[in-house]
């Protein structure tokens, strides 16, 4: 990312030249796209976000929701609105819909049409097959979302499970590739809400994040990223609370961003650190995605600490470990596929666990969940797992009366299928995949090194996860290859491998347009010179960050006028070229009240309404 300050010493300026010069006008004002999550049988959160170009605190939005990409055979529609108390997110819980059916569906606001969207409920009832792809872990410094592109061209999945680390907390250049025109915005680690509420606008404005989301309904559980690295209930390895704040705040700030820029419902109000939820795909699968994050895991110790077998430790926290273990106990469906962020099964080397921020780091827990298991005879448990940055295929190995055999899978409780990063760098192991095959006899398959996905196929037969590389992520490309499969059959509970993916067989839903199917303001009005995403934080101390995009180059003046009309701060930012900008503007000299911060170019200006504490 390129530094360069203008204006006067109270303002700095960043070009943040991100390959967004084709930012598409027609998007207006829906810059973000369209999402859905968290799909049940009668009902599917859809989602979107507002960039309103006048100072206005509230929107109108319009939402419908249609058998076809015309959008003619309407089933249901409504109006809500947004507004800067969720940063002009829109979520809607659309109801009343039919079970294992695709959707479309839109938003209107500002006299314009968002992209279209895609959606499928969950089935019910005696299914015989589901098929989803499985990712995690999209670190923006170290690549190009490829793999996203390649499973949004795919068209044989029904939904996206997307494990954790969605984002990264760091500042730019800090866990970076270092490759020119993937920079973090801000440039600085995010704390505050303001910070998280931009790292997520960031992400989404990459061009196969949007397009995953308008393909696919996602069902989404965090890692550590979200908030900040190796996280627990009571703080993280990435976060001082001696210059950063309160723990407490921190993570409230970076859940309040979570809930608002995805697809997802709440399940606890009362407990907004609740993200662990249940969803079902008829008689076939019952899928639990859990938090071995923040809601009741202990702080990490040390592989040689005495605390290590200590009985009271957790990763999961009682009450998530008796509402999971009642779930699994009282499920009726055939598979149990539990969704989660890290390795489940032990991992050594020479005898000795490797990594504490695991489930190794609660071993005790570990094994009364697979006593659990066992003696409430739950069968056909399926672990997907990611924050690992790599690809493993596991067999879960209960030490009980009858050993765990190698060879024939005898004393599994289970499989896990890890998967690997969209981006984010592999791990380093001494000896590598053979060393760690040759230690862990229950690990049947490793990829240290290599980016992309999994596809999760799941029958009444078997369930299988297949595999699928990208070729680089330094740059856009479209190639892909198969890697690896491996199953479990029914009633088995270890590993097959097999040289054959599943079939692809493909969706007979329509993909969705590119662009809004019907534009409701003129192409006159589409050629903006600029787009102002958004003013941060708001209410303001001190610093307010304006976030903005130029279609072309302009001269660019941000002023701050009172409620009297009255200009009372002006930074002149001087010549820029076309590309993505935030600037810093200097407000501890105003009095506390309502202002308007007004961007100008050369052709237009766009306002905002700011509070200043």
């Amino acid at each position: 990312m390129m530094l360069f300050l203008v204006g006067s010493a109270t303002s700095q300026t960043w070009l943040n030249d991100q390959g967004r010069t084709d930012l598409d006008p027609v998007l207006k004002p829906f810059y973000h796209g369209v999402a859905s999550g968290d799909p049940l049988a009668t009902q599917v959160i859809i989602w979107t976000r507002v960039t309103p170009d006048s100072a206005v605190t509230t929107v109108n939005v319009d939402w419908r929701v249609a058998m076809d990409t015309n959008m003619t055979n309407i089933v249901t529609s409504g109006s809500t609105t947004t507004s800067d108390t969720v940063d002009f997110t829109v979520k809607v819980d659309v109801t009343g819909l039919s079970a294992d059916t695709w959707y479309y569906y839109e938003f209107s606001a500002l006299g314009s049409n968002s992209l279209i969207g895609r959606m499928k409920t969950s089935p019910t009832g005696d299914n015989s097959h589901v098929r989803f792809a499985v990712v995690s872990c999209s670190s923006y410094e170290h690549g190009y979302f490829n793999a996203y592109a390649r499973i949004s061209a795919r068209n044989d999945v029904e939904a996206v499970l997307h494990l954790g680390d969605y984002i990264y907390e760091y500042q730019a250049g800090e866990y970076s590739g270092n490759i020119t025109g993937r920079d973090y915005e801000p440039t600085n680690e995010i704390v505050s809400l303001a910070d998280y509420r931009m790292r997520m606008s960031h992400y989404h404005l990459d061009h196969d994040m949007r397009l995953i989301h308008q393909r696919y309904p996602f069902i989404n559980v965090w890692d550590d990223h979200e908030t900040a690295n190796n996280s627990w209930t009571g703080g993280a390895e990435n976060h001082s609370p001696g210059t950063e704040g309160t723990w407490a705040d921190r993570k409230s700030a970076a859940i309040q961003a979570y809930f608002e820029w995805l697809p997802i419902r709440v399940p606890d109000y009362s407990d907004l650190e609740r993200i662990y939820r249940k969803f079902s795909y008829g008689n076939l699968i019952d899928l639990y995605m859990i938090d071995t994050r923040i809601h009741g895991r202990d702080e990490q110790v040390g592989l040689t600490s005495p605390s290590l077998q200590d009985s009271s430790r957790s990763i999961l926290g009682q009450p998530q470990y008796d509402w999971l273990v009642g779930k699994l106990d009282s499920s009726t469906a055939q598979w149990q596929i539990l969704g989660q962020q890290v390795v489940m099964t032990p991992l050594e080397l020479f005898g000795n666990p490797i990594n504490a921020d695991q489930w190794d780091g609660y071993p005790i827990e570990r094994q009364v969940f697979w006593n659990d298991l066992k003696s409430k005879n739950v069968d056909n448990v399926v672990v997907l797992t990611g924050d690992i940055h790599s690809s493993w295929a596991n067999d879960l190995p209960f030490d009980s009366a009858t050993p765990y055999d190698p060879g024939t899978g005898d004393g599994s409780v289970g499989v896990e299928f890890v998967t690997t990063s969209i981006t984010t760098p592999g791990i380093s192991i001494p000896g590598g995949a053979a060393l760690i095959m040759a230690s862990n006899q229950h690990v049947k398959y490793v990829d240290l090194d290599q980016k992309g996905y999994y596809v999760l196929d799941i029958t009444k037969t078997k369930t299988q996860a297949d595999w699928y590389y990208v070729s680089t992520i330094t740059s856009v490309d479209t190639n892909e290859a198969y890697g690896e499969s491996w199953y479990t059959n029914d009633l088995d509970g270890f590993l097959t491998g097999t040289s054959t993916p599943t079939a692809a067989t493909g969706s007979s839903a329509t993909l969705p347009p590119l662009t809004p199917h019907e534009l409701l303001i003129s192409v006159d009005e589409l050629q903006q010179s600029a787009v102002l995403f958004g003013a941060y934080p708001n209410p303001v101390d001190n610093l307010l960050l304006a976030k903005f995009y130029l279609y072309e180059a302009s001269p660019v003046t941000i002023k701050v006028i009172d409620i009297l009309g009255k200009e009372v701060a002006t930074e002149v930012l001087g010549n820029l070229t076309a590309g993505l900008f935030y600037a810093d503007i200097d407000l501890s000299a105003l009095a506390a009240g309502s202002y308007i911060m007004v961007l100008e170019t050369d052709r237009e200006s766009f306002k905002r309404k700011i509070v200043k504490n």
